[in-house]
């Protein structure tokens, strides 16, 4: 009996003792099968017969027990067997963080330093300074009055020189009393434009279309801060949108401040007359001067407490809920009784 194995296809003699698995490979043996006698080459068989004698013995093949099945190999020798997965070696461990590998190389961003926004002084120091300067030109007007009196009775009545003296010697005081109290309340209100107008443009986001250095200028030289002064203060009402708020007292401001220069700027050129008539008109114009500079102060503090009133970051304009009108319900039908009667029942 022949017995074929089921994986190496080898066939092999077992006679008549049946056996299961392969000498070879160690695989299943199918069932024995009787061994055919081989054909003469000589005698050739016709093909019908040939494919009958195929079919024949495609039918008589027996059955595979539960388990086995019938597989296709290729002819020849088995395939080598696949070498085992070689051994890598233990896992690397360190005992600190290695330092070899890819180096991330970071370009550096140059980082862009803004300048902090300027400060100005506090609204109570501004308060106070144009208080103090007022105060201190209304005082100076006084003095030139009283000097003016002096002068008028001394067209008929010698004076007591420590009484002349004492008047022109008060009179010089509060002159640089004056200019010391008004260049203060200048460079703190030029500080606190500087500083509002930065925070009112940053809030808005947009840029300073003056620098520090202009407006500085634009507000200390002499007859220039006339025109560049108030149009800062026109610019920033516009960027906080209160000029229609402000434009009466600003422009009222502006007004007064160019007619006290104008009185101011004739007191001082005439200021180095030497006869009485001179002396009199000169002290009169003093007095104008410095009651000009006394109400163009309270105008301007008019115009600092309209800005102050409002912050920057506070809308100008508060909404309110105000509540919705009633919808109007269907008209009441048209009564058909006259004048004076009672409706029908």
């Amino acid at each position: 009996m022949i017995q074929v194995c089921s994986v190496c296809s080898t066939r092999w003699n077992v006679r008549e003792r049946q056996r299961t698995w392969c000498p070879r490979c160690r695989g299943a043996l199918l069932p024995p099968l009787a061994e055919a006698p081989r054909p003469d080459p000589l005698w050739r068989t016709p093909t019908g017969q040939q494919s009958s004698m195929a079919s024949g013995v495609r039918r008589t093949m027996p059955r595979l027990p539960p388990g086995f099945r019938w597989i296709a190999v290729r002819p020849g020798a088995a395939p080598p067997r696949r070498p085992g997965q070689r051994s890598r070696g233990p896992t690397p461990r360190y005992a600190a963080i290695p330092r070899w590998g890819l180096l991330d190389r970071v370009d550096e961003v140059p980082v862009r330093f803004e300048a902090p926004p300027p400060v100005g002084p506090s609204a109570a120091a501004v308060r106070t300074a144009m208080f103090v300067s007022t105060l201190v030109l209304g005082v100076a007007a006084l003095v030139f009055v009283v000097r003016y009196v002096l002068l008028v009775i001394n067209r008929n009545t010698l004076l007591n020189s420590a009484v002349a003296t004492g008047s022109v010697l008060l009179g010089v005081l509060v002159s640089l009393g004056a200019m010391v109290a008004v260049g203060i309340s200048v460079i703190l209100l030029v500080r606190w434009l500087i500083a509002r107008r930065a925070a009112a443009f940053r809030h808005r986001g947009l840029p300073e279309p003056r620098s520090a250095r202009s407006l500085w200028a634009g507000c200390l030289l002499p007859l220039v801060n006339l025109l560049w002064a108030p149009v800062y203060v026109i610019e920033l009402a516009l960027v906080e949108q209160n000029y229609a708020r402000l434009r009466k007292p600003i422009m009222l401001w502006w007004g007064v401040w160019v007619l006290s220069s104008a009185v101011s700027i004739f007191a001082i050129a005439t200021s180095g007359v030497s006869d009485a008539q001179g002396i009199a008109n000169n002290t009169v114009m003093m007095v104008l001067g410095y009651l000009g500079a006394a109400m163009a102060v309270a105008a301007v503090a008019r115009v600092f407490e309209g800005f102050e009133r409002k912050p920057v970051e506070r809308p100008a304009h508060r909404w309110m809920m105000v509540e919705s009108e009633p919808a109007a319900g269907p008209a009441a039908e048209m009564a058909v009784e006259l004048d004076g009667q009672k409706p029908a029942a």
